[in-house]
């Protein structure tokens, strides 16, 4: 098995969960504090992580999206890097950046995420084809994890990837399909769980080819998708495989507090946590 999918496996069993923790820091959701904007961001987040990781089960991986600490100019950035820092080694960490463009750009995009961040895995786009991807697959072959978007949670993901081509497939599994055909070890896909249909027909593929594709799947919590059956569609299909996906949810636990009335942050995170994991189940 390759070097990211045992890290996933291993995550998986000693946290009891496929929880991936996003994290996308919004100011004004969280609690009002006198700190810095940078220590307010690592302290948040690092707060409802270091109690969630003394639970089992637990979260398995985080994903921070880099556009959320971007926003915050280099305050969000020195956060982001903190936090990768601090929890590199305990747990995966997936950096949400989606990133992709002509080779060279990609390949100076692959250095930064993987040596300059140090994250374990990265989200990119497949549009611009094989080339724009080529730097990010090879970092496989070093025991990095690429996730490919394939078919994505958001509201406007049908207005293209569920366009039906001249064979018949729509466009979410042309490029499942060619994928498959670039497949290393490592390499990933994101599937949304808010269209568990396409979730479902990709796995497929995936078990025909006896191909092991870790999936991030997005979608859970603020955009309606549900745990419940998001797992058991992956464990219906090919459950020896369960190890190897993350379920994403975001704002839905750290700011969980909001929804709940409570200025107990991390409780109302810990509480969704647990949710989430009890529909799961055992994995």
């Amino acid at each position: 098995m390759a070097a990211y999918l045992e890290l996933l496996a291993e995550s998986a069993k000693e946290r009891q969960s496929i929880v991936c923790f996003g994290l996308d820091p919004d100011l004004q959701q969280m609690p009002h504090s006198a700190l810095p904007r940078e220590e307010r961001i690592a302290q948040f987040f690092s707060e409802i992580i270091d109690a969630s990781v003394q639970q089992s089960p637990s979260i398995s991986a985080l994903k921070p999206n880099y556009a959320y600490f971007a926003q915050y100019g280099f305050d969000g950035l020195r956060a982001l890097k903190s936090l990768i820092d601090k929890y590199k080694g305990k747990l995966p960490i997936i950096l949400d950046a989606k990133r992709g463009d002509i080779g060279k750009s990609s390949e100076a995009y692959a250095v930064e995420a993987f040596s300059f961040w140090n994250a374990d895995a990265l989200t990119v786009a497949p549009y611009m084809g094989y080339d724009s991807l080529l730097p990010f697959l090879e970092r496989c072959k070093s025991g990095k994890g690429v996730y490919v978007l394939v078919r994505t949670s958001n509201a406007g993901a049908a207005d293209f990837q569920s366009l039906v081509t001249e064979s018949g497939k729509q466009v979410f599994m042309e490029v499942a399909a060619k994928l498959l055909k670039w497949h290393t070890p490592g390499m990933g896909m994101v599937l949304g769980a808010t269209a568990l249909e396409e979730l479902e027909s990709a796995m497929w593929g995936f078990y025909d080819a006896g191909k092991k594709v870790p999936l991030l799947v997005p979608g859970v919590g603020a955009q309606g998708a549900s745990a419940a059956e998001t797992a058991k569609t992956l464990k219906t299909i090919w459950p020896e495989t369960l190890p190897l996906h993350r379920i994403n949810s975001s704002s839905a636990i750290a700011y969980a507090h909001k929804k709940n009335g409570t200025e107990d942050f991390v409780g109302a995170a810990l509480s969704e946590i647990k949710r989430m994991n009890e529909e799961i189940g055992k994995i």
